[in-house]
C-alpha cells in the first residue's frame, strides 16, 4: 500500500531516542526498515524550534542540524509548530526525600498542604510546544481526504489524535499503524490501530545518517556529542 508516515518528533525523541546514539537518525531508512511490505511515499515529521538554555546553550545548534539534514531527504517534510513559555503559578506536590520523585496515591500526584490546609503554590517556569499536533492531524486528513495513500502510519503516543485517526479510518476506509515510541503508550491509540509495530533499537543502529550528510549547497556534520 502506498503509506505515508507521520512522525511526532519530540514523542520520538523523549520516548525513544533520548539517551541513545542513534539521534542521527534517517527516517527514510529507517521508516523503510520498519515498513518493508509498504510503499512509503511520504514522511511528515512535526516538530518545534527549540530556545538555548542556561544548561544546554547548544541544544539549538544541534536540533538545526538535524533538520537541515532532514530537509536533505527527498521524502521527508519537517513541518513546524512553536514554542510558548510563561511564568505560572502552581501546587507544588510531595518528593520522595530519596530519589527526588514526586509521589503518588491512587494514581495521583501527592499535593503539598501548609499547616493551614491550603495547598503551597510556587511561580515556575512553564514551556511547551504547540502546534505539532494541530499540524499533524490536519496533513493526516488531508491526505485521507484527497485520497494521497491508503495507509497512514503515526509515530506518536499522544491521545489526542484519536478524534483524526477514528475520521480517516471512518470516512475514507484509511489503514492505520501505529509506532509508539513509549512501551507504554496510549491504550487508546493502539486499540484504534489496524496494525502495532514495536520499534526494535537494532533498526535504529542501522538507519544512521552518513556524518557528514551532504546536500546540493552545503555539508552537514552531526553534533559532535551525539
Amino acid at each position: 500500500m502506498k503509506t505515508h508516515v507521520y512522525i511526532d518528533g519530540f514523542n520520538l525523541y523523549y520516548g525513544l531516542l533520548r539517551g541513545t546514539p542513534y539521534k542521527w537518525l534517517d527516517l527514510e531508512r529507517w521508516c523503510d526498515q520498519l515498513l518493508p511490505r509498504n510503499d512509503v511515499a511520504k514522511i511528515h515529521y512535526f516538530t518545534a524550534q527549540v530556545d538555548a538554555r542556561p544548561q544546554d546553550p547548544d541544544q539549538p545548534t544541534r536540533q538545526f542540524a538535524y533538520l537541515q539534514a532532514l530537509r536533505s531527504l527527498s521524502r521527508v517534510e519537517v513541518h513546524l509548530g512553536t514554542f510558548m513559555s510563561s511564568v505560572v503559578s502552581q501546587v507544588v506536590v510531595e518528593t520522595d526525600p530519596a530519589t527526588g520523585r514526586y509521589l503518588r496515591a491512587r494514581g495521583q500526584p501527592v499535593l503539598k498542604f501548609d499547616a493551614a490546609g491550603e495547598p503551597i503554590k510556587a511561580w515556575t517556569f512553564k514551556s511547551e510546544e504547540k502546534g505539532s499536533d494541530v499540524n499533524l492531524a490536519a496533513h493526516l486528513l488531508r491526505d485521507a481526504y484527497l485520497d494521497h495513500c491508503q495507509c497512514a502510519v503515526i509515530i506518536s503516543n499522544d491521545s489526542d489524535l484519536l478524534t483524526p485517526i477514528r475520521m480517516a479510518k471512518a470516512d475514507c476506509g484509511m489503514v492505520i499503524g501505529l509506532v509508539p515510541p513509549r512501551p507504554k503508550g496510549s491504550v487508546e491509540l493502539k486499540a484504534l490501530a489496524d496494525f502495532k509495530i514495536d520499534p526494535r533499537l537494532h533498526l535504529l543502529a542501522g538507519s544512521q545518517l552518513p556524518d557528514p550528510v551532504v546536500s546540493p549547497t552545503d555539508r552537514i556534520h552531526k553534533p559532535t556529542n551525539w
